[in-house]
């Protein structure tokens, strides 16, 4: 015992000593620091120890000690916590808490293409790191109490404004000064993918905003290896906030995995402020080893009584209300460090609830308060002060009337060592067995706020009605001759009262607590939880799959082959693959010979045609949040492959066309788009799973109306070029300033060691590196073109500097300068009969892909629509009626051709051994109008089947009636439900120019 007093002894002077204080007292000073003694409590110390029966005693804002065994200390004040749970408070690290908004700047019709900021800051509005929140912030009593009720007693804080936000500073809820409550200032960096208040043009797209955080990296490392030429007080607070803990906000689950990219590049551990949605991609999630601050912000069930509404809302929403509160439960099982936060809860006041609710869901006990206590504590890297009931931590927590993830009720939230009432003690506890002068035994159990009570009578046991206002109990049991009602007040472990007979007599009456109540033991998870089950569709939508299509070993029998190879279309031939790749292409092929274990599979493919999937040069499904980044004349730096929508339903859609392999092209808003992605459709994949692996670098350049803005409005007369002439003087201002530069890198590559030390390494540029990959032949353009004059002019520039177009695409007035793009080395990908959409189409004939062929011009038949694309063998084939093409020719139109066009001929377009298995079995001829698609394979696996969709088509009516009645179910209970809103999906063509404008069908 004496060892116990000596410690708190020392604990004591440490916390006096620590109390003090740079501010000057003005009168007598305050020198009395309370101490709190809190007994009888269970002290949950951390989500690994809880102590029962323990004692916590505190001075002045600091833990002294939290044990078992402990000597009070003379003059404590002395709380009896008996039946009452002790926690550390919370810790949310996403919050606005005391930090003004950013104003709103003033929205003007004219386009704003420069920044307005002032003072060294850097050239885009929508980063700011130079924002400190030390400097925004300030206490906000009003808005901590929502944050306490909830069970919080510190925040991580910053401005949720823009790219880059800033810092973020660490602060209790305290009513205090700011001095007081402040543990830590920039405490960390916040960014996000949303461009928040800035009114700069640029960026315009999720792939511009990707661009722009990866050339700030990039600038930032410059400006720091000591370039003087320019001061940017932004790059320099970037640079300055490196170390400090990186919080990433993201929209979405693939958001995640698009700056991954970016994370390895600078070697980042971001932390992630989730959107709950991350059970549907965990395995992908894992291996980035981000941490995830994941909201519970469930979703409520939609309002679906009314038949025509519930037929608005998408299965993807339904199955999304249903396995959003097992997301956390899903991280934790999946091993990702993961933290909670109150973010876009429209109540605060519901967190605990929601926290319930993840329970049910399959979430631990343990698991749910380490994200809220010891995990964020470590994520802010300040485990020594916060996080746990630990002696020399603050002394902050939350005083419950029962485990607070059942039914417990926060009674206060002590922060910094001081209380805040939350809900004034209403219970006093009862629970225990109480003995009558009768020798009646009552007993009462249950929790605090609902206790239960029987009576039992020799071996009689009756239930008992009990009502607890404070300390008055008011009892009624019924026995043989009637209905019995006691009136009693508690004081010192006795009921003392009145009792009311079933004839209406009336007299007192007394009990004894002879034994205290048992508290069970907590479990780790609740008993009755709905523990979820493995049912996230991949993608979580309709026609998502359970599980990934297999790679069989397969061979299909009898089949007409269209080849496209030198031997043409073949009858009654077989095609036989294995491992995602063709094998063999004959007849009656013996498996035996290909297949050492003799499982495969035979497909008897009589009558039906066997081709090549189709691969379509132009597309612009699968794109996230913006086509164009139309802001600059040139966006070279931008790339579509890092913004796949891998759950675009267009990408199964089109398998059921016969689509495998796209290419996913930048619009046509400015003379030099951004890189494109070639994708093949392997629906329910990652979007890096989706790539097409080991595929050329494609840009996007564009010609014509579009790139000099003369359908963009009246205002839009800011941007340079806004003529065809100024069209091409962009390409030779940037490819000359492109060779500058690379000529610049190659002067300081030559450099030796020793004087690369002593000479500024020339600044990166992400568009000038994408201008030289095209200068040297590494990077190939798809260039929108109409106008037979701009045609010749573009070719007429890579003529000068040194290079060849690899594809004019649209390229309607193609047939006028087909001899020189042949000349030249172009290639042509075209549509089949569009025209009369706009001016400079007007000169377009359907004769416009066999002329270009007959010249020996490569020419594909592309989409550029999310529809057509599903038709394509249909397009082609209107080479065969305007032009007399032959049917094998229309068909490498859509096949053969646009893989050259891709540079990835030795891959697919063809049925050839060695080849990639992407193949599709239709009806009928591929060029008839009543063909259909029986099945489509992409690296040998079947991603449709016409029988399978069916019973997709099935399992989704299915489905959505099961989760219509779960939604129904909840109303009729009173549960929270949500409107319907109509949903629309936008479909992007070459002219959309914003992520949020798009073609509605």
């Amino acid at each position: 015992m004496k060892s116990t007093i000596t410690i708190l002894s020392v604990v004591f002077m440490s916390i006096t000593a620590f109390a003090q204080h740079t501010f000057p007292i003005n009168g007598v000073a305050n020198s009395f620091d309370a101490t709190h003694a809190f007994t009888n409590a269970t002290l949950v110390i951390s989500p690994q120890q809880t102590i029962k029966n323990g004692t916590l005693i505190i001075m002045d804002d600091k833990i002294v000690s939290a044990s078992a065994d402990t000597t009070i200390p003379k003059g404590a004040i002395i709380h009896d916590m008996t039946g009452k749970y002790i926690y550390p408070s919370f810790i949310d690290l996403h919050s606005t808490y005391g930090i003004e908004k950013a104003k709103k700047k003033i929205w003007s019709s004219r386009p704003q293409y420069k920044s307005t900021n002032k003072s060294g800051a850097g050239w885009n509005e929508a980063v700011h790191p130079e924002v400190d929140a030390n400097e925004l912030f300030s206490v906000s009593n009003s808005d901590a109490e929502s944050y306490r009720a909830a069970g919080f007693g510190v925040v991580l804080s910053h401005q949720n404004n823009g790219i880059a936000r800033g810092s973020g500073v660490v602060t209790t809820l305290a009513d205090e000064s700011e001095n007081m409550t402040i543990l830590k200032g920039k405490a960390s960096a916040h960014y996000s993918l949303n461009k928040g208040n800035s009114l700069q043009k640029y960026p315009s797209s999720l792939m511009g905003t990707l661009a722009l955080i990866h050339q700030t990296y990039l600038d930032a490392e410059w400006y720091d290896q000591g370039n003087t030429k320019e001061y940017n007080r932004s790059l320099e607070a970037w640079n300055e906030l490196q170390d400090v803990p990186q919080f990433f906000e993201v929209n979405d689950k693939l958001d995640i995995f698009r700056i991954h990219k970016i994370a390895e590049e600078f070697e980042i551990d971001y932390i992630i402020i989730g959107n709950g949605d991350e059970y549907q991609r965990l395995n992908e999630l894992e291996k980035t080893n981000f941490s995830v601050v994941t909201p519970l912000n469930f979703p409520d069930a939609y309002d679906v009584s009314n038949p025509q509404a519930a037929q608005m809302v998408s299965l993807k929403k339904m199955k999304h209300w249903e396995l959003a509160p097992s997301n956390p439960a899903r991280l934790f099982d999946q091993g990702i460090f993961t933290a909670f936060t109150t973010k876009d809860l429209e109540k605060r006041t519901d967190f605990i609830d929601k926290v319930r609710e993840a329970i049910k869901h399959g979430l631990t006990v343990k698991d749910a308060l380490s994200a809220l206590t010891t995990n964020p504590a470590e994520l802010l890297e300040m485990s020594a002060k916060i996080g746990s009931l630990e002696a020399g931590k603050l002394a902050n927590f939350i005083v419950c009337s029962d485990p607070i993830f059942d039914a417990g009720e926060i009674q206060s939230n002590w922060i910094q060592g001081k209380e805040y009432i939350i809900n004034s003690e209403q219970f006093i506890d009862l629970r225990g067995t109480f003995l009558s002068a009768e020798k009646d035994t009552f007993v009462i159990s249950g929790s605090i706020n609902k206790i239960k009570g029987t009576l039992q009578r020799d071996t009689s046991e009756y239930k008992t009605k009990l009502v607890q206002e404070g300390p008055h109990l008011s009892l009624q049991y019924e026995l043989e001759d009637g209905v019995y009602r006691i009136n009693s007040l508690y004081s010192n472990d006795t009921l003392k009262g009145n009792i009311t007979m079933p004839n209406g007599d009336t007299q007192e009456w007394q009990a004894q607590r002879i034994e205290a109540h048992e508290e069970e033991e907590e479990e780790d998870a609740n008993e009755d939880s709905e523990v979820y089950v493995n049912d996230v569709w991949f993608p979580n939508m309709a026609y998502g799959w359970d599980e990934k299509p297999s790679q069989n070993n397969t061979i299909f029998r009898n089949a007409t082959v269209w080849t496209n190879e030198a031997v043409g279309t073949i009858q009654e031939t077989d095609v036989a693959i294995s491992e995602g790749k063709i094998i063999k292409v004959g007849i009656d092929i013996i498996a035996e010979e290909l297949f050492k274990n003799n499982e495969y599979q035979e497909i008897d493919a009589q009558g039906l045609h066997l081709t090549s999937g189709i691969i379509d040069e132009h597309s612009h499904i699968a794109i996230s949040r913006g086509v164009n980044e139309g802001t600059q004349a040139s966006s070279a730096e931008v790339s579509i492959a890092n913004v796949i929508n891998s759950d675009d339903i267009n990408i199964y859609r089109q398998l059921s066309g016969g689509v495998t392999t796209a290419q996913l092209l930048h619009g046509s808003a400015n003379p030099i788009g951004g890189q494109s992605g070639i994708i093949k459709f392997r629906w329910g994949s990652s979007p890096e799973e989706m790539k097409f692996e080991g595929a050329d670098g494609f840009i996007k350049f564009a010609l014509g109306e579009n790139v000099k803005q003369s359908n963009w409005g009246d205002y839009e007369r800011i941007r340079f070029p806004q003529t065809r002439m100024g069209v091409e003087q962009v390409f030779y201002d940037h490819f000359l300033r492109a060779r500058a530069y690379e000529e610049e890198w190659e002067k300081y590559n030559s450099l030796s060691l020793s004087d690369k030390r002593k000479t500024l390494a020339p600044r990166e540029d992400l568009e000038m590196n994408t201008l030289v990959e095209i200068l040297n032949s590494e990077r190939f353009i798809t260039c929108h073109s109409y106008v037979q004059s701009e045609i010749n002019m573009l070719m007429h520039v890579a003529d000068s500097m040194g290079f060849t177009l690899n594809t004019f695409t649209h390229i309607l007035e193609g047939y006028k300068v087909a001899d020189k793009m042949k000349k030249h080395g172009a290639g042509a990908s075209t549509f089949s009969d569009w025209w009369a959409y706009k001016f400079e189409v007007n000169d377009a004939i359907p004769y416009n892909a066999s002329i270009l062929a007959d010249m020996g011009v490569v020419t594909a038949i592309n989409s550029d629509d999310a529809e057509m694309a599903r038709r394509l063998n249909q397009e082609a084939a209107k080479a065969v009626k305007y032009g007399n093409v032959s049917e094998e020719e229309a068909w490498k139109m859509v096949t053969l051709n646009p893989a050259k066009l891709l540079h990835i001929d030795d891959r697919v377009g063809s049925i050839k051994s060695g080849k990639d298995a992407d193949i599709v079995l239709w009806t009928e001829n591929p060029l008839s109008v009543y063909a259909k698609v029986q099945q489509t394979y992409v690296d040998g696996r079947c991603y449709f089947d016409i029988e399978k969709d069916k019973a997709l088509r099935e399992r989704n009516k299915t489905e959505r009636a099961r989760l219509i009645q779960r939604m129904l179910s909840d109303k009729a209970v009173g549960k929270p439900t949500q409107k319907v809103k109509e949903e629309h999906q936008l479909l992007y063509h070459c002219d959309t120019l914003d992520e949020h404008q798009g073609h509605n069908h």
